[in-house]
């Protein structure tokens, strides 16, 4: 049987100039950023930027924001090749697709509806925000940058990089697996395990 897979996937995308315009907006892929990981190693990565489909003129305020060219997302890769590659990971083996927050999936599906192609991944989807604040009883979602800080660790690299926010995905990921089974492992321990009567039967037989 293989062993499972972890795809730890971040997406960029398209921004509005403002709140009508472009006229009927949506938000597209533009740069994708993946970590595969298979027991406990990572096996492969990958960044590209992603021509979008609908609105292909990026808008000032995505250029800024995320600090992008026109010409950077014109030499991508297109959204069909995209959704290609990312069927060709979930078919090698067993996956689990794990993003920090739901938009990356959203979007994926929504953009993969318009463009009429089938949605590229079969298995389990793990929310990461979601699961870090469950277990941190927290009220409301927290950043990835800021959730990795929390931990007293920085982020890889730039964020809004796809690649470098997927590798930071990864590494808090690994934080709180490790919390997991630390927590499980410490159980109370019983009567018997607390006190060790053999050697209260010999100070008693003195």
């Amino acid at each position: 049987m293989d062993i499972p897979q972890y795809l730890f996937l971040d997406f960029e995308f398209t921004m509005p100039e403002t709140k009508t315009e472009p006229n009927g907006f949506c938000p597209e892929i533009i740069e994708v950023g993946l970590v595969a990981v298979v027991d406990e190693q990572i096996v492969n990565q990958f960044s590209a930027y992603v021509k979008p489909l609908r609105f292909p003129q990026l808008t000032d305020r995505c250029k800024s924001f995320l600090n992008i060219t026109q010409e950077q997302i014109d030499s991508g890769i297109s959204f069909y090749e995209l959704v290609t590659l990312l069927r060709q990971y979930d078919r090698e083996r067993p996956t689990t697709v794990v993003t920090w927050g739901s938009m990356d999936m959203k979007v994926l599906r929504e953009n993969c509806q318009s463009a009429q192609v089938a949605f590229p991944f079969t298995g389990e989807h793990r929310d990461l925000a979601l699961e870090y604040k469950r277990f941190f009883g927290n009220k409301n979602q927290t950043a990835l940058r800021k959730a990795v800080q929390e931990y007293g660790n920085e982020g890889i690299g730039n964020a809004h990089c796809a690649l470098d926010d997927a590798f930071t995905a990864y590494t808090i990921f690994r934080l709180i697996e490790n919390d997991k089974k630390y927590l499980a492992k410490t159980k109370p321990p019983t009567l018997g395990e607390r006190i060790d009567f053999t050697q209260l039967r010999k100070k008693f037989a003195l």
